[in-house]
Formats: structure tokens, sequence, C-alpha cells
């Protein structure tokens, strides 16, 4: 059997099991399906946002994002139960179906003429049901095809899709609603999302839905994610170093550099300069993951590149031109596209095989229900304490980061095993 030392690599033992092959043609299905639905998607929030400007303002977009953000956030506790209890195809295939429906019927809705938010406010509050049951059962897949070292260039692969996306879907939806309407951005939406269920039938073929446990209830099994953190150790630090370096980022992002910028003078065109170096930067550490993470130890993609990050973001705010505020951005980006795949890798491999939609549900809370939290919080700060220094207190808060990982590969893993023998949720693929 194999050790774990503690940079959360494997080091061989006196008979270090050998890896099963990977199914990359699944693997190549899974990211290029989500390559399409996450294109689709982020060209429709730019368009539903700004037609919801168009319609109410900022209290209109502000109802929009809610009616998105929180179902989902909530979602994401019963996802994990849903994932871990009736298995990853039967939840996926049936929330991807009501999605392309019911965005297919908002299509028809906005098409037939309607100006008011309410269909708006609809879509997203159903889309974010969906999203929020669906996250988790497709955090599980990954792990299902791929281990070890391969696990962590698979999740750099598909970082390099969630990168893309909204690179590629911004101005994609800004198009759509520019030469179209609502409902064009709806229907690619929907053809997207439909892209995405053929990738699922091919890359779920085979797996079928787990043995019940006995007086076990959905409901008490939502609270496994938070079970399993209470449980182990690893796991806690790890969603208190994800936890940490979300909460300290978002804003920043989201509010902080508009606001820099233009206290600074610099024009909004910097607000878009700087963004896209942080994506650039992002992508290519990502691309760089997916064919090299398995020769990268552990530490250095998890514990450095996030002190880099922390030390990134403080120095972010202290930057005197739009030029080397771009240059620490980009930084910033390159690490970030190493350090978020490492996170996902290990808390993959430390959570218990039979509890891993619960584990994602989890990881899911730590990113996107710290959003809303950091825009507030810090936003209210820095009515205070100004944007330059709220943002230092972010970067001081993101160090939190890397010293609960390393307080993380501190802690024992769970003990890998070889895929073994056909389970019930993965057939053997045929390679092997």
């Amino acid at each position: 059997m194999t050790s774990t030392d503690t940079t959360g690599n494997d080091t061989p033992g006196s008979a270090a099991p050998q890896q099963p092959p990977v199914p990359w043609g699944r693997v190549a299905s899974l990211v290029s399906g989500q390559a399409a639905v996450q294109l689709g998607s982020f060209a429709l929030l730019i368009a539903m946002n700004w037609t919801a400007v168009e319609i109410g303002g900022t209290r209109a977009v502000t109802l929009l994002m809610l009616a998105a953000t929180v179902p989902r956030a909530l979602m994401l506790i019963f996802g994990g139960a849903f994932a871990d209890t009736l298995g990853p195809r039967f939840v996926l295939l049936r929330t991807t179906t009501a999605r392309v429906a019911v965005l297919a019927a908002g299509a028809a809705v906005v098409a037939a003429g309607t100006d008011t938010l309410w269909p708006l406010v609809v879509i997203a509050l159903v889309e974010g049901v969906l999203l929020g049951l669906a996250g988790p059962a497709s955090g599980v897949l990954l792990p299902m095809f791929a281990r070890g070292d391969q696990l962590a260039r698979a999740n750099s692969l598909y970082a390099m899709v969630l990168r893309v996306a909204p690179i590629l879907g911004a101005p994609a939806g800004a198009f759509l609603i520019t030469v179209g309407d609502l409902w064009v951005a709806l229907a690619v939406a929907a053809l997207t999302g439909a892209i995405w269920l053929g990738c699922l039938l091919h890359v779920t073929h085979g797996f079928t839905r787990p043995e019940p446990e006995p007086g076990v209830s959905l409901v008490k099994r939502s609270g496994d994610g938070f079970r399993l953190l209470a449980r182990h150790p690893r796991l806690r630090w790890m969603f208190i170093a994800t936890l940490s370096l979300d909460l300290a980022f978002s804003w920043p992002a989201e509010v902080a550099l508009p606001l820099l910028v233009s206290e600074r003078g610099w024009g909004v065109g910097a607000v878009g300069i700087v963004l896209a170096a942080f994506s650039i930067g992002a992508l290519g550490s990502s691309a760089l993951g997916a064919a090299l993470a398995h020769r990268i130890p552990m530490y250095v993609r998890l514990v450095v590149t996030g002190a880099g990050l922390a030390a990134g973001i403080l120095v972010m705010a202290l930057m005197p031109s739009v030029v080397s505020l771009t240059a620490v951005a980009a930084g910033v980006g390159l690490l970030s596209g190493l350090n978020g795949p490492a996170i996902v890798t290990l808390y993959q491999q430390s959570a218990p095989e039979e509890r891993m939609g619960a584990a994602m549900s989890t990881l899911s809370l730590a990113g996107i229900g710290t959003a809303p939290i950091s825009i507030a919080v810090f936003s209210s700060l820095s009515l205070w304490l100004g944007v330059q220094t709220t943002w230092l207190l972010c970067g001081a808060i993101a160090f939190v980061s890397p010293v609960a990982a390393v307080l993380a590969l501190r802690h024992p893993a769970r003990t890998e095993e070889p895929a073994p023998a056909p389970t019930a949720d993965l057939p053997v693929p045929a390679a092997a």
C-alpha cells in the first residue's frame, strides 16, 4: 500500500498498487460538455443582467441576482445528499433536462413580447435551484475517473474550462443582446445545456444507483458535509483555507477594483485590462497544470501559491500605475490557476468516496456562499477605512489560507485504494 507524506503526495511503500488507467475519453466528454454549458451560462448572465438594468435599474438587477444565488447556495446543501443517495447520473440527467426545458420555455415566453421582470426572476430562481442540486454531483465525477496524480491533471484541465467560459461568454452575451434579444440568449443557453446533456449520457453511461442505506433520509444526509468537517481535520482545514481565500478575494475583484481605478482617475478601461490580465495568467497556469500538475509537489501548488496569492492581493492595492497593477494581477492569476485545482484535488482525495457529494457541497458553499458575505462586509468597512485600507485588510485575511493549508497537510488523508473491480457507481472502462 502507499503512504501519504506531509506534502499530500503518495510515497511508495513496499507494495505500491498500480493506478488504473484514466478513461480520458470520458474526461474529454465531461470537459467539452462543461465548456459548452458554461459558455452559454455566462452569455445568459450578461444578457439577463443587461435586460434587468433596462427594465428596472439597480433594484431589478439586485432582485435578479438574489433570485439566482440564494436558492443555489441553499440547494448545494441538499445537492450533496442527492448525489450520494441517488447517484450522479440520476441527479445530473434530471436536473439538466429540467434546466433545458426551463430555458426553452423562458425563451418562448420572452419572445412573445413581455417587458416585465417577473419571467426573468422565475427563470433565475428555478435555474438556481437546479444548478445547486446538480453542482455536487458534477464534482463527484472526476474523482471516479482519475486518481492520485492524474486527478490533479484532470482538475487543472477542468479549471481551464471555467477560466475560458467568462472570457468568451461575457462578450458573447453582449453580442446576443445587441443583435437579437434576450430570448436569443435563452435559446442559446438551452442549446448549450442540451449539448451538456448529450455529453452526460456518454460520461455516466453504465452508472447505477448506490445501494440505499436503511433508515437514513435525505434530510438527515443533507448535514453529512458539515459532519465530515467535524470528523476530518484535513477537510476542516482545507475548508478554512478555501473560505478565507474566497472571502478575501471576492470584494477586491468585484467591488474594490472599479472603485480604486475611479479614485486614481485611470478610466474604466483599466478595469477590463486588469481583469483580462488576471484571466490570462490563470488560464496559462491551468494549462500548465493540465500537463504537469503531477510533477509539481502539492506543497508548492497549495501552500506556496496560496502565500503568493495573499501577497499579491496586498500588493495590488499599493500599485501606483495601471501597468504595475496589471502585471501583479497577471501574477495573481498565474498563482490562482495552480492553487484552485490543488485545493479541489486535495479535498477530493481526502473525502470518503461514499460521501463525496456531501464533501463537494461544502466546498462549493465555501466559494459560492462567501461572495455575497465578502461584498457586504468589506463594502461596509470601506466606508470607514477607505478602499485601499480595506483592500489591504483583505490581503491580510488571505494569509489564513496558506497557514490552514499547512495544517491540513499535517493530518493524514484517507487511504487511497486503487479502483477495484466494478463498483455500483462506475463500470470498469474498456481500456482497463
